[in-house]
């Protein structure tokens, strides 16, 4: 008789987008870590085949742009040949640009929504049939503390994730009759690449962590990838097997508003 110990995700088969590199890789590690087969999908090839060779045989890339519903199918029939039907896939690739309304053009938008909205929309429809072989599922969407509120200068970042809020429960409707668990994560400011990369500068940079709240909320720092990672893990497993259509916030306590800067010792004593 095997002494091995189960895993939560054992030979269960995962779709995590955006794992090239930043949080996706981390959720790829920890889902291999957890036993299961994971596809690596990403744009960033170069990236994505090293973090698969990395991980061995429990994972492979597949070349994935999220807008294309091609992709889409080529990246689930990939997963079903290397491993078998998908049970659990993470909607984790964005995007972000900054710029007012008035300055945004109109395909900076769609650009934004196309990713963010569209990409998860398109990954749903991809992967039901699958799941629905596997005997069910669970399906994570990557959304935001900013599908809350209102950050300045974010639009079509914050519309796109207010947008993933109402996508995720009107599949966990549709879908939870078929044992397919669908649920929102909404992580605060996290190190990863994208933030860096999206700023035109190093002033729209630390006005975007301000308005993230970076200092100002009740746990007053950046959280790193795998503080979310545990929380995907945790939504995607069978521990968190009543609940669907929800949103789980991973925000350092951002949304309870701002924190008031503390009065200097011995301010105010008589």
């Amino acid at each position: 008789m095997s002494d091995r110990i189960m895993k939560r995700f054992d030979n269960q088969t995962v779709i995590v987008t955006g794992a090239a590199r930043g949080m996706g890789a981390s959720h790829a590690r920890a889902f291999v870590a957890e036993g299961a087969n994971v596809v690596i999908a990403d744009v960033l090839e170069l990236e994505g085949r090293t973090l698969a060779n990395e991980l061995g045989e429990q994972a492979i890339f597949s070349r994935l742009d999220v807008t294309r519903e091609r992709d889409w199918a080529a990246t689930v029939a990939a997963a079903e040949a290397a491993f078998g039907p998908v049970s659990v896939l993470v909607n984790n690739a964005g995007i972000v640009r900054f710029g007012v309304i008035a300055e945004t053009e109109p395909a900076v938008w769609h650009q934004v929504m196309d990713v963010n909205v569209t990409g998860p929309y398109l990954g749903i429809r991809a992967v039901t049939s699958s799941m629905r072989k596997a005997g069910g599922g669970a399906i994570v969407n990557i959304s935001s503390g900013a599908g809350f509120t209102a950050t300045y200068g974010l639009a079509a970042y914050v519309a796109s994730k207010w947008a993933v809020r109402g996508l995720t429960k009107t599949a966990a409707l549709e879908l939870g009759g078929d044992n397919i668990r669908v649920n929102s994560i909404h992580p605060g400011a996290i190190r990863t690449p994208i933030l860096a990369e999206g700023a035109p500068d190093a002033a729209a940079m630390a006005a975007t962590m301000a308005g993230a709240g970076v200092g100002l909320s009740a746990i007053p720092r950046i959280a790193e990838p795998d503080e979310i990672t545990r929380m995907v893990l945790f939504v995607a497993s069978s521990e968190a097997s009543f609940s669907t259509g929800s949103e789980f916030i991973a925000d350092g306590g951002l949304l309870l508003g701002p924190v008031p800067q503390r009065k200097r010792a011995g301010a105010g004593a008589a």
